[in-house]
């Protein structure tokens, strides 16, 4: 009989150090920084463009590279027509994930870099999925409601432009910020789900676009990303802020899941959602300004600000799950950070 003990099972990984990485790094104490740079820096004063650059070389642009770089976007974000042509053959009540991770993988076939893994080549390939993921979205979601994809405008940035190819309308410049906010707190989020999963892929030696693929499927499931559509859902079910806090209040007491109040490697608050309420001030004030030709749509933001400040939030977590909510935060980690 073998006398070797056997590997401690670790449950979810935790505990164990997975991998090591210099992109980005969460601590527990509400801390996100990537590449050394703040993540309440890059949402407030960054454009999209500027962030994945840092995260793909290191460091921040300079003028002319950010120009260039914001050239070389723009100028890959047009889809293949056969890729197209997919998007209207999707029934059209296909989830945009669904739609997302399928253009994504047929995207792969129109790469003249696909079977090419030196660095050089992924960040090629890397712009081109920068670029075309937006498009992806945008032209899947005009063709399943019955319209025309519209044709790219280089002139604008990453976030104009999703805007435009959504509505057909040059966005306001507060539009264009806001966007440029939400881009720049997702555009990493350390040894997440899916960032384990494209990891995984990429170790086969699979590629880039196999990689991604597994990792927008990954994305999709209400326990990663799809946590803001379930979110966006309990917005929905909320319906007005003053039915907020009894909404609230009766969940916790049935001890039924909240989505959207943040992720459990945090000890000390979610910074990524710390960055997301300091956005949201901006957002709000141009909001206001705005009165009138966008009223409707603000609903979910004022929801959502009614849910976070609802006193008995506090007074409910603070009484009875605390220490349970601390114990599973503690449990370990996937990943350090390089030296």
């Amino acid at each position: 009989m073998s006398t070797e003990e056997k590997p401690e099972y670790s449950p979810g990984l935790a505990g164990v150090i997975a991998g090591e990485t210099a992109i980005c790094w969460v601590d527990p104490n509400a801390g996100l920084m990537y590449r050394g740079y703040d993540i309440h820096e890059m949402a407030e004063k960054a454009s999209f463009e500027e962030v994945a650059y840092l995260l793909l070389n290191g460091e921040l642009p300079n003028g002319k590279q950010l120009v260039e770089f914001t050239q070389q976007i723009a100028s890959e974000r047009a889809l293949p027509g056969p890729v197209t042509e997919m998007l209207r053959l999707l029934p059209s009540g296909t989830h945009p994930m669904d739609m997302l991770r399928t253009g994504v993988s047929m995207l792969s076939a129109f790469d003249k870099d696909l079977s090419d893994n030196s660095h050089d080549a992924n960040i090629r390939k890397s712009i081109r999925l920068i670029a075309r993921v937006s498009t992806l979205i945008t032209d899947g979601w005009r063709i399943s409601h019955g319209q025309q994809p519209l044709p790219e405008r280089p002139d604008l940035t990453q976030a104009g432009n999703f805007f435009y190819k959504l509505e057909g309308k040059v966005p306001q410049d507060w539009q264009i910020r806001m966007l440029d906010t939400i881009f720049n707190l997702y555009a990493d989020h350390e040894f997440n789900a899916s960032t384990f999963a494209a990891r995984v892929t990429a170790s086969t030696l699979a590629g880039i676009y196999a990689a991604v693929t597994s990792a927008v499927a990954t994305l999709k499931g209400p326990l990663h990303g799809g946590a803001n559509e379930e979110s966006m859902k309990m917005l929905e079910e909320i319906g007005t802020p003053d039915r907020a806090e009894a909404w609230l209040t009766r969940k916790l007491e049935t001890k039924e899941k909240v989505m959207g109040f943040g992720h459990r490697v945090y000890k000390k608050g979610d910074r990524a959602r710390t960055g997301q309420t300091h956005g949201q001030g901006t957002m709000d004030s141009n909001l206001r300004e705005a009165r009138g030709s966008d009223g409707p749509r603000k609903a979910p933001l004022r929801q959502c600000g009614s849910l976070r400040c609802a006193g008995v939030l506090d007074a409910w977590l603070s009484a009875r799950v605390k220490h349970a909510a601390v114990r599973c935060i503690a449990r370990g980690r996937l990943v350090r950070a390089r030296d």
